[in-house]
């Protein structure tokens, strides 16, 4: 008998060109809802739990994105560090943040930076704090159909170097290392976690492999983080991340890494 592969491993041909491209659907997009061309700003945020735009809508800091074409989507504006930025909410998961990280690339980003919560595993220290994402463990099936099978997205070393260095005393705790990213969070079993423990990976998320993966098979610049509040909920009053839901110190980090998208 011979074995086969699965089929997330089987016939992707990672680089041959896709028959259906984010630009095309931008316009028929664009010309189904009447939106006439125009770039969205060169710094984009994904914000997968939606508390910084949360934020900013009741702070009256943001405004919707009328450029923005996407089908299946809401980009907000806001102006931070002397330029406007802008901001897709609840992009959770590696499928949708990547569908929205291909989108906002077609229509003119030049930086995606991605800040998620995340469950602890090897402390780093006291929850809540930042992970800049060096690596992610690709537990989810995204990845794989922008790159080769292997262990780990990688981030763009040059890309974090200079993202660390902007974030020196931003303020929040903010740690670099590894993550697990994962498809299914509510299988997350102690097996799992001890062995993330043991490979010294400091949290479990839900992105980071994919837009890794996404980034360099496309040579887009995106920078991950993980903000880590919480220990899965084992006790009550777990996933406090801070002030109005950690907005605050996300938008002292991008503040910080808005120079880089200049």
């Amino acid at each position: 008998m011979t074995s086969q592969k699965p089929p997330i491993l089987a016939d992707k041909q990672h680089s041959a060109r896709s028959v259906f491209q984010p630009e095309n659907l931008i316009r028929e997009a664009r010309a189904q809802k009447g939106i006439a061309p125009a770039p969205v700003p060169p710094l984009c945020v994904l914000d997968p739990d939606g508390d910084i735009v949360r934020h900013l809508r009741a702070s009256g800091a943001a405004r919707p994105a009328e450029q923005w074409a996407c089908y299946h989507s809401e980009m907000d504006l806001f102006a931070l560090a002397g330029q406007e930025i802008g901001i897709v909410g609840c992009a959770v998961g590696a499928p949708y943040a990547v569908l929205i990280a291909e989108q906002v690339f077609a229509s003119g980003c030049k930086l995606l930076v991605s800040i998620t919560s995340s469950g602890q595993l090897a402390p780093l220290g006291p929850t809540p704090y930042f992970v800049l994402v060096e690596r992610a463990l690709r537990d989810e099936g995204t990845s794989y159909h922008y790159l080769p099978a292997a262990e780990f997205a990688e981030a763009d070393g040059a890309l974090l170097d200079a993202a660390e260095a902007a974030l020196a005393g931003a303020g929040p705790p903010i740690r670099r290392g590894a993550t697990w990213t994962t498809d299914a969070p509510f299988r997350e079993t102690e097996a799992v976690l001890q062995r993330g423990r043991e490979m010294g990976l400091a949290a479990i998320e839900m992105e980071c492999a994919a837009l890794y993966a996404f980034a360099k098979a496309r040579e887009r610049p995106v920078i991950c983080l993980a903000h880590v509040t919480n220990t899965m909920a084992v006790n009550e009053g777990d996933f406090e991340k801070g002030a109005h839901g950690g907005a605050q110190d996300a938008l002292r980090i991008i503040e910080r890494l808005a120079a880089l998208a200049t």
